[in-house]
């Protein structure tokens, strides 16, 4: 059990930290591609990735009819909603609060979990855990850049980023209560491949997609590093969340660390970002509360 333990603590980090490592390649890919139209043909290539390694085409329709009302849900709430509304609402806010919202994350789960599953409970190791993890994200976000807000568009945009929380939070939990009998490659491919169709047309009718595209071969290269991210973090995901002793709570706390592994990608790669000693606090806040629990 302790190695099953040490085991799924391990791959929960790797999978953070390539979480972490998306956010500078989504950023070049955005320079050429409105942001849905990007999405949309990231989880495209995504889903089309894991397809050979799930099962046999009969196999494959059997278990996705067999589990058509999680599959459904997942794919409504982890691909359409979450990813919608968070490429919308990250547009409408600065950097810094909207970093801030999407590190909550991990509490919205833990509210999440505690309403839909009657075993979660907040434990005074998880409550100080998503204190201080909260502080720290917020530290960390003030040290990289400053807060402003000015208007009804960032409210709206906060909006949007917290309802994508809940989105993720609820499937999240979906998965572990009711995915047993469900092959987590199947699940991933399916919900990445028909969320990404869907939002890829729908951002033909609200975003300036160009009708004659001519990307260079670096927006190509950003799309297939994503894509690759996008179809192992969420199968790896999905396959923790299956495992019985995996609590739906605690597994996301480990999220915490993902603006940690994010500031210290972007003083290594971003002209101009270096430490400073607010950063510098907040990730030893986040850490030590991750220790702690």
């Amino acid at each position: 059990m302790r190695n099953q333990h040490s085991n799924t603590i391990a791959w929960a980090i790797i999978t953070c930290l390539l979480w972490s490592t998306a956010y500078p390649f989504i950023k070049i890919g955005l320079q050429y591609s409105p942001p849905l139209h990007f999405a949309g043909s990231r989880f495209i290539i995504a889903g089309l990735m894991i397809l050979p390694f799930t099962l046999r085409p009969g196999e494959y329709i059997k278990m996705i009819n067999a589990n058509r009302s999680l599959v459904i849900w997942v794919t409504l709430l982890q691909t359409l909603i979450n990813y919608t509304l968070f490429y919308i609402g990250m547009e409408k806010v600065p950097g810094a609060i909207g970093a801030v919202i999407v590190g909550s994350q991990p509490f919205v789960t833990a509210i999440v979990s505690r309403i839909m599953i009657r075993e979660e409970r907040f434990t005074r190791a998880k409550v100080v855990t998503i204190v201080l993890g909260l502080t720290g994200i917020l530290l960390v976000s003030v040290g990289r850049q400053e807060f402003n807000f000015s208007g009804p568009a960032e409210i709206a945009g906060i909006v949007m980023i917290f309802i994508a929380n809940i989105s993720t939070a609820t499937s999240n939990v979906l998965i572990s209560k009711n995915g047993k009998n469900m092959n987590p490659l199947v699940l991933s491919s399916f919900s990445l491949l028909a969320g990404g169709i869907i939002i890829f047309l729908f951002s033909f009718i609200v975003e300036d997609v160009p009708s004659k595209p001519n990307f260079p071969l670096s927006y190509w290269l950003v799309l297939i590093c994503l894509a690759f991210m996008s179809a192992f973090t969420f199968s790896r995901w999905y396959v923790l969340l299956k495992r019985p002793e995996v609590r739906v709570s605690d597994l996301n706390l480990w999220k915490f660390i993902i603006p940690v592994f994010g500031a210290i990608l972007s003083w290594m790669i971003v002209p101009g970002e270096h430490p400073d000693w607010v950063t510098v606090l907040g990730m030893i806040i986040i850490s030590l509360s991750l220790i702690y629990f």
